[in-house]
């Protein structure tokens, strides 16, 4: 009887330990292909970088996935700090993507997603419980290029930029039509209690994880101050 009481203690410790290790794997997955991406020669402009208030990075969404429908895609949200954004970058936030006609966009196995963020209106609106892109939130295909001008029509109207990397191919793709929202599960397992997504990235709530100082750094070496507009 103590040997079946010690197995299902240490079952019932192993289960969340499990679940927080594969959150941190996914924060390290998000790094790995921020950087990736940003070494690129015709990467995500660099003026955009520095305006964005928050990114999202979803690693490897699988296209298996899509055929199944209903939640697809699992990242993180990071997002500058202080009221106006004029901080450093915060704590990571498990974020998720959902819904939408972007399976039929994809042509690779597994494709990598990154969202820029570009002002207040779209950081409130991903904050709130779930946000339709194109309905909730204004997206476009974000231009890439190191020169390529941030004063087209499109960035300076659009809240939220988004681009693809699929089988080494990067690409700004639209996003519309999908839909994001905190994981909130995720954030639980990542950090120990219920927490939202907007308590970890605005509010400051808890410190950064240790798996995520690679993901800042990237961030913090490529765009380390906001840029205002």
């Amino acid at each position: 009887m103590k040997r079946i009481l010690v197995s299902l203690l240490c079952l019932l410790f192993a289960v969340p330990m499990f679940a927080q290790s594969k959150e941190n794997e996914r924060i390290g997955e998000a790094a790995t292909v921020l950087k990736a991406i940003l070494n690129i020669p015709d990467d995500i402009p660099q003026d955009l970088l520095g305006k964005a208030v928050c990114v999202v990075v979803y690693p490897s969404v699988k296209k298996a996935a899509f055929i199944v429908g209903g939640s697809y895609g699992r990242g993180v949200i990071t997002c500058r700090s202080g009221n106006d954004f004029s901080g450093g970058w915060s704590a990571p936030a498990m974020f998720a993507l959902e819904g939408g006609s972007v399976g039929f966009q994809i042509g690779g196995q597994s494709t990598d997603f990154v969202l820029l963020i570009m002002n207040e209106a779209g950081a409130k609106s991903v904050m709130s419980s779930k946000v339709k892109l194109g309905a909730d939130a204004s997206i476009a295909a974000g231009p890439k290029g190191r020169t390529a001008s941030a004063e087209t029509d499109i960035v300076m109207q659009a809240e939220i930029l988004s681009y693809s990397r699929s089988q080494g191919l990067f690409a700004g793709v639209s996003l519309s039509g999908s839909t994001l929202r905190s994981d909130d599960g995720a954030n639980k397992a990542l950090y120990g209690k219920e927490i939202s997504a907007r308590e970890i990235v605005r509010d400051g709530a808890v410190p950064a994880p240790k798996s995520a100082h690679a993901l800042l750094a990237v961030l913090t070496k490529a765009a380390p101050k906001h840029m205002m507009k």
